[in-house]
């Protein structure tokens, strides 16, 4: 079990340069990944800032909420919350105990929610528990070999705590894939993306915006944060037990036809005994 600091710590730091950055770029990748899962039941676990489902067109989706928001109020609480304006809370529950039946959702949104969460393996396998057969989900992960992860790395060597993202327990892209071909979840796609470091100054956090176009052409394993788009498959049905052949019928030759001089020679041996 991962030793996190409450999900909470990561709000704050949402309002900095990086934060801002890193909604800005994940919302343009949600939107696209999720536009074309199609369905009937959609979720989003953590994360109210990013409306992970506006783009989706399932007539029934909701935002989940563990129990380390419980001391932070989502826009949605306060009044109606139309999708432009942010995800609306639509329940707030466990992610290790999802209250859903088995195979019910078609699309589960995870941003973040995983290096985050007190076992990401558990919160991981309600999540195959949850999806249909053929369902997807999309994964949202801080990268550890990106300037960020060393960064968040040194927030214990006396770096600014105000610049660091919260403790928690970041998941390797490579490491993430292995998990979910565990699970029979077959990963669909993948992208990298944020390469600037993290600077609390927004005058160099602009100046250094070539670092993001170069990124994806020079060292695109590098970026800051990752996105998995995985599908669950469904096995076929598999044969038990020793199977058997069908016995095949033996030819029978049939009868030679019978050539016109062996005709001619029973005709004259049947006159000559007359």
């Amino acid at each position: 079990m991962s030793k996190v600091a409450p999900i909470i710590e990561l709000h704050p730091w949402l309002a900095l340069p990086p934060g801002q950055a890193l909604l800005e770029w994940e919302q343009c990748q949600i939107d696209r990944l999720v536009a074309d899962v199609f369905g009937f039941h959609a979720m989003q676990l953590g994360l109210p800032e990013l409306d992970g489902l506006r783009t989706n067109r399932m007539p029934h989706r909701w935002l989940a909420l563990d129990t380390a928001y419980q001391g932070w109020t989502p826009p949605a609480e306060k009044g109606p919350v139309s999708l432009e304006q942010g995800a609306p809370l639509s329940l707030r529950c466990d992610f290790e105990a999802l209250p859903f039946p088995s195979n019910s959702l078609d699309l589960v949104v995870l941003p973040h929610a995983l290096e985050l969460a007190r076992d990401p393996h558990h919160t991981l396998r309600e999540v195959e528990r949850v999806l249909v057969p053929e369902g997807r989900v999309v994964i949202a992960g801080f990268n550890p070999a990106s300037l960020w992860g060393l960064w968040q790395r040194m927030g214990t060597w006396g770096v600014d705590r105000a610049t660091v993202l919260p403790q928690g327990e970041f998941i390797a892209y490579w490491r993430l894939r292995d998990w979910l071909r565990l699970l029979d979840l077959e990963v669909e796609a993948g992208s990298f993306g944020c390469y600037r470091p993290m600077i609390s100054s927004e005058t160099w956090w602009n100046r250094l915006e070539w670092m993001d176009r170069a990124g994806d052409r020079w060292w695109p394993v590098l970026g800051a944060v990752y996105f998995v788009v995985a599908v669950k498959r469904a096995r076929g049905m598999r044969m038990v037990g020793k199977v058997r052949k069908a016995r095949v019928p033996h030819p029978v030759a049939a009868p030679a036809a019978v050539t016109s001089r062996q005709q001619r020679q029973a005709i004259f041996n049947k006159d000559k005994n007359e």
